[in-house]
């Protein structure tokens, strides 16, 4: 959940490890068991990772970057289409016909977004955003994610202030929800 380094790196290693949970869905049959597991915990990654860029990413892309504001927008609209696809995807089971779409739409958006950032946001804000105040970044999201819902919330705010105030209170019960229900682990 919290790998060091900079914004960038730690943004990076949660992409390699939400991919490494997709090769795992991908390498299982159709109706699977597991592939609800893997589902549960990519989605569990990818709503810290999304909260955690909107709430000091984001913020910092409309800041540094000349043309920010339209980036960041377009990040998270993003977001809230992987975000409803989640909340689909949470009320299916891996033998469920619709299980095996949503969960290829989702890996193709969550794929298509994590491009975009790492091809053009992130070297964008690399050159822009002084060293010192990336690694503050980095420090920040690392904190946001211990703190950030673990389940999609497509209706609750997505810019600050109100997704700061919100987030953590939402994780709290998301986490005790997941921790009650066995979520995300192998049975």
């Amino acid at each position: 959940m919290g790998h060091g380094g900079d914004v960038i790196d730690e943004l990076v290693t949660d992409h390699r490890e939400v991919e490494e949970i997709f090769g795992r869905i991908e390498s299982l049959p159709s109706g699977d068991k597991d592939r609800k597991v893997y589902a549960d915990q990519a989605t569990m990654e990818l709503v810290r990772h999304s909260v955690a860029e909107e709430a000091y990413l984001y913020p910092a892309v409309r800041e540094h970057l000349v043309n920010g504001n339209t980036m960041a927008d377009r990040e998270i609209e993003d977001h809230s289409k992987a975000e409803r696809i989640m909340k689909d995807l949470e009320g299916c089971e891996a033998g469920d016909p619709e299980f095996d779409r949503l969960i290829t739409m989702l890996m193709s958006e969550i794929r298509s977004h994590i491009a975009d950032e790492e091809e053009n946001l992130f070297p964008q804000l690399r050159v822009a955003c002084p060293a010192d105040a990336l690694n503050d970044l980095g420090d920040k999201v690392r904190m946001a994610k211990k703190v950030a819902p673990t389940r999609p919330h497509p209706a609750a705010p997505d810019t600050p202030p109100a997704n700061k105030l919100l987030a953590p209170g939402a994780g709290l019960i998301d986490r005790l929800r997941d921790a009650l229900t066995g979520r995300g682990k192998h049975g």
